[in-house]
Order: C-alpha cells, then structure tokens, then sequence
C-alpha cells in the first residue's frame, strides 16, 4: 500500500529500495516551467484589464468636464455592455442602446466604452470553461468548435466578438475549455469587441442623424 517501491540488490548483496512515485527532473522542470507560464499569462492579464480601466477612467473624467449628462451616458453604456457580456446565454439587449447612443453622443467614445467593457464581461464565459462549471460536450457543434479554437484561436474570436451573434459565450467556455491563454483571449476580445461597438455606434449616428434632417428639413 501506499507508494509503490521496487526492492533491487546492490553488488554487496544488500537490498536497495528504489521508489518509483518519486517524481524525474525533467518532469519537475516541466512542471516549474508551466508554472512560470501561467504566472506570465495572469500578469500580462492583468496588465490588460489595467490598461482597460485606466482608459475608462481617462474618458470618464473626460465625458465628466464635458458635462453630466455626457458623463452618464458613457458610464450607462459601459455598464450595460459589461453586464450584457458578462451573463452567459440570457442575452441583455445592449446594442440597441449603443445604436441609439451613438446618434446622441460621439460615436468613437460610445464605440470605446463597448471594445473597453465587453472583454472584461466575457471572462465569466471564459472562467466557466477553464473551471468546467459550464461543458457542451454533448453540443454536436461542439468539437468542431474545440478544433477550431486550438487552430485558428485568433480569427475565431475576432469572428465572434466582432460580429453581433449569441454565440460569443460559447467561443469564451471552448477557450477556456482548451486553456487558450488568457491574454490571446482579451487582447483579440477587445479588437473584436471594439470594431463591433464602432460599428453599431456609427450605423447609428447616420441612420438616425440622417432619419432626424429629414424629419425636420
């Protein structure tokens, strides 16, 4: 019982006890390496959801001396785009509030608060996956989506968050399902994100701008 040892004699005949759960260097230099590697990942990790605040923080107090009413349009849409993100499956209509927004404040700053907020919400999706809290094995798109993401991880991503789909949740649990590392996963979510928030932003700014001097003229 116990562990597991091999009984070998020596050449003074003597028996040599020889335990085999003793671990080799090599794997323990295997293992201090993959311990240095996600120490890396989580300080890169954070240094991205550091820069993220201390650009919010930069609009904030931007929006702030350009009037309260700006100010809280632009934390209104960080807020409701983090939460929006950060709820797994139930969707929370955002971008019809970042549509309208963009018409009524400036654009590239309503587009800013969606790339700055939505990758942070998405890391509940892609905790959920690395934890194995939340699994779709049994989903038939499943696999492919895994062998997907182990081979094109980048273009995967920016696909999904850049695009407005319900299916950005799932490509969060598969990333952290194959432990994508997790910066890779923020730094392509806030491209994506930030592209799709621009976009939605300004396609409400000259459809209801133009819709308005129409009304009027």
């Amino acid at each position: 019982m116990g562990n597991k040892e091999n009984e070998k004699p020596n050449d003074g005949g003597a028996i040599e006890t020889v335990s085999s759960d003793v671990p080799s260097s090599g794997e323990v230099r295997a293992v201090q390496a993959k311990a240095r590697r996600w120490t890396k990942q989580h300080w890169i990790s954070l240094l991205i959801i550091v820069g993220i605040a201390v650009v919010f923080v930069i609009v904030f107090f931007i929006s702030k001396a350009l009037g309260d009413a700006w100010l809280y349009g632009y934390f209104g849409i960080f807020l409701i785009s983090l939460m929006a993100s950060a709820t797994l499956i139930i969707p929370i209509p955002a971008l019809p509030v970042v549509f309208v927004m963009g018409a009524i404040l400036n654009p590239w700053l309503v587009g800013l608060m969606v790339g700055l907020a939505e990758p942070i919400g998405e890391l509940t999706g892609y905790m959920a996956g690395y934890s194995g809290k939340v699994t779709l094995q049994n989903r038939k798109f499943y696999p492919k989506l895994e062998h997907w993401m182990q081979r094109r991880g980048p273009l995967l991503l920016f696909g999904f968050s850049a695009l407005p789909n319900p299916f950005t949740d799932v490509a969060g649990v598969a990333a952290g399902a194959i432990r994508y590392p997790i910066w890779k996963f923020l730094m392509w979510m806030l491209v994506g994100k930030m592209f799709k928030g621009l976009l939605v932003a300004f396609a409400g700014y000259w459809t209801l701008r133009l819709l308005v001097q129409h009304l009027i003229g």
